[in-house]
């Protein structure tokens, strides 16, 4: 049955059917002898068949119908065309099927759009990494062509070696802010929030920026409470941190000065770094936190503008978030706002 076409199925339907009354109509003519019985049996059974005939004109159109717009709305589905007519009787079969089709048009179009999206983003990446890249590796090919083409003196060879270390060191620090940045993106670190002491966290964020700051000559304060404790994945936590302090490390002049103070709401944990750097104008705020974002001025300074990047994704993963505070000439305060729970 499951095989069968439609028009065999309806043939047999009628024919069927036909037999039947012919054969009831002859019974009953037996039975009671009057042969108008027959005949109006056969003229029912005529009027049957006719009915039936128009039944099947019918669906078949209907049928023949559907089929073309199914077909039309599947070509127009996977193309990427108009949405599906929805059909204005929700009891019939078909309506339920239009519905339906509607449904899986709409996630088409939006796996469609996010395969887009996704397709525009791993573009910038790509231009991103390769624009990254391109300065470094320029900088080692012109120098080790330098070193094949002639001889230098011995204090010369020393400030090129120092010159491919420091190429070298920029491009492991890219590789490394990537493969973090690729793992938060896609899930394949989970961050595990305990409750631990702040105090902690901080300490080992702090640690990383002591040695630049000694250098510079920048003071450093951190007031934050020995009993506070935040649940919160400590590790990534300070890794966040480290690069907001590194930062005002980077963009604070010798001399300057940096404090972190932390500050208990009811519902999160407001923790500010604050510096006295170059400030950032009010139209670049948003700007700072996209990936690779550098500013002209500050094109000197190390770094590949991805801190910032990471600092938000790892305080957003967690259930917080961060804002910035800054005026030109007047230094900057980056705060982070984390759940208390």
């Amino acid at each position: 049955m499951r095989r069968m076409p439609v028009k065999t199925m309806f043939l047999l339907v009628e024919t069927g059917a036909a037999v039947s009354m012919l054969a009831l109509s002859f019974f009953l003519s037996a039975m009671t002898g009057q042969g108008w019985v027959l005949l109006a049996g056969a003229l029912l059974t005529a009027c049957a068949l006719v009915w039936l005939f128009l039944l099947t004109l019918f669906f078949a159109k209907r049928l023949s119908r559907f089929t073309s717009d199914l077909c039309q709305t599947m070509d127009s589905m996977i193309s990427g065309g108009e949405e599906p007519a929805k059909a204005e009787d929700r009891e019939t079969i078909f309506a339920r099927i239009s519905y339906r089709l509607s449904r899986l048009y709409g996630i088409l179009q939006e796996n469609r759009r996010r395969v887009d999206e996704e397709r525009r983003e791993l573009q910038t990446l790509v231009s991103d990494i390769s624009h990254q890249v391109k300065t470094p590796v320029a900088n080692l090919k012109m120098v080790t062509d330098t070193l094949l083409a002639k001889p230098v003196t011995e204090q010369e060879r020393r400030d090129f070696l120092q010159g491919i270390r420091s190429q070298t060191d920029k491009l492991e620090f890219l590789v490394q802010s990537m493969g973090k940045a690729s793992r938060l993106e896609t899930g394949a670190v989970t961050l595990e929030k305990k409750d631990v002491p702040l105090l902690d966290t901080l300490a080992q964020a702090m640690s990383g920026i002591v040695y630049g700051a000694e250098q510079k000559g920048i003071s450093v304060e951190v007031q934050c409470p020995d009993d506070l404790r935040v649940s919160h994945d400590s590790k990534w936590t300070a890794e966040a941190l480290f690069n907001l302090l590194d930062n005002a490390v980077k963009y604070t002049p010798a001399g300057g000065r940096i404090s972190v103070s932390v500050e208990q709401w009811e519902m999160y944990v407001k923790l500010d770094v604050t510096d006295t750097g170059k400030g950032i104008p009010e139209s670049r705020q948003a700007a700072i936190f996209r990936r690779f974002y550098r500013e002209e001025e500050v094109h000197d300074q190390p770094g590949v503008g991805i801190g910032l990047y990471l600092a938000r994704e790892i305080v957003a993963r967690q259930g917080g978030y961060i804002k910035v505070t800054s005026e030109p000439g007047r230094g900057s305060t980056f705060s982070v706002f984390l759940p208390r729970r």
